[in-house]
């Protein structure tokens, strides 16, 4: 229990002179001066960081953050303009499940996030970790965070040999025992830090760790074999078609749009017109019979896309139309420049991008 304490103190004190200062964070010294959380805040920034990085999710919680300052404003504002600011983070599902979630806390429960697990992970999008995670940093109430960097810290610590994700009870198990009682949010956030910054995945800052004399896999000189897991299976590849048509020109000039059912990948999301993705690259000369509308379509060129479970391999057709052509029913024009702002995910806007 002694060593538990040690460890405790010591962390928390690296946290307080090197934590990372995060603009929905709340610092040590801004806790005893009686500064709280924006349980809003905390939450946006909470979802956004869900398999994204925060130098990447950062200028994306600026924005929403001064479009919708408040969980009020998110919820009354047009799910197509969310889906759109949203466009570049990725699982887009997220999105979705941001919006019903500010529905559901502006309306159902007046606009004030509630502080137990159980009233948390009732809420669309939070999850286990997030519902946890949630109610360290915005309430300073006990809680067990364990994302990624915490996986890493753990496994370390007790050089933890069984692979991921069959470890993750015991991880789970060992960081409740470590997680600090009197100051619950601080050390979420510290041990969050603590493997961001400190126990990273490639060439730990050993000797600058906290827990150096309390690590396991530091004293056996293999903390880099950590967290062990299991091979990872080769991606399946699948072809498409997307049918890229450009109206004007100059600054003026359009893309064709349409939205994607809101069941599936990119569910919600705006895309150009294209084909299902198929796995035989041979049957794409037959889903030409897929565009939008008949014309003197072009091959533009290729593009390559990574997602989660498989890489997908789109071949690009493009046509260009004069000013006031007219979009097929249930299709749009959006600005094609800036592209960032026509509200495509990344690989529709690499799509355009080979058009162009």
């Amino acid at each position: 229990m002694r060593e538990i304490e040690q460890a405790r103190a010591r962390l928390l004190a690296w946290y307080d002179a090197e934590g990372r200062s995060l603009p929905w964070r709340i610092r040590p010294e801004e806790r005893e001066a009686g500064c709280t959380a924006d349980p809003y805040a905390v939450w946006l920034s909470e979802i956004m960081l869900q398999q994204t990085t925060v130098a990447h999710a950062a200028p994306y919680y600026a924005k929403f953050l001064s479009r919708w300052p408040g969980v009020h404003d998110l919820a009354a504002a047009p799910r197509e303009a969310v889906m759109a600011e949203w466009a570049g983070l990725g699982y887009y599902a997220r999105a979705r499940n941001l919006h019903a979630c500010a529905i559901a806390v502006s309306s159902e429960l007046g606009g004030i996030f509630p502080s137990s697990l159980e009233g948390l992970r009732a809420l669309p999008g939070i999850g286990e970790y997030t519902a946890h995670a949630i109610r360290a940093a915005a309430f300073n109430l006990s809680a067990s965070v364990v994302d990624a960097n915490v996986e890493r810290v753990i496994t370390r610590m007790f050089r933890i040999d069984i692979p991921l994700p069959k470890a993750k009870p015991q991880i789970r198990a060992y960081a409740s025992s470590l997680a600090d009682p009197d100051r619950p949010g601080d050390y979420a956030q510290a041990i969050m830090d603590l493997g961001a910054v400190i126990c990273t995945p490639r060439a730990p800052a050993c000797d600058a760790c906290p827990w150096s004399s309390f690590c396991a896999a530091r004293a056996a000189g293999d903390a880099e074999r950590f967290p062990v897991k299991l091979p990872k299976a080769a991606k399946p590849i699948r072809h498409g078609l997307a049918f890229v048509a450009l109206r004007g020109a100059g600054q003026a000039r359009e893309v064709l749009v349409r939205t994607r059912p809101d069941k599936g990948l990119l569910g919600g999301m705006l895309e150009v017109p294209g084909t299902h993705w198929v796995e035989d690259r041979a049957a794409l000369p037959s889903l030409q019979l897929a565009a939008p509308f008949a014309g003197d379509w072009q091959a533009a060129g290729a593009v390559r896309h990574v997602f989660t479970h498989f890489e997908l391999h789109l071949q690009v057709l493009a046509v260009s139309l004069p000013e006031g052509a007219k979009a097929p029913e249930g299709m749009a024009w959006v600005k094609v420049h800036p592209i960032r702002a026509a509200g495509l995910p990344t690989v529709m806007k690499k799509a355009v991008q080979v058009a162009l």
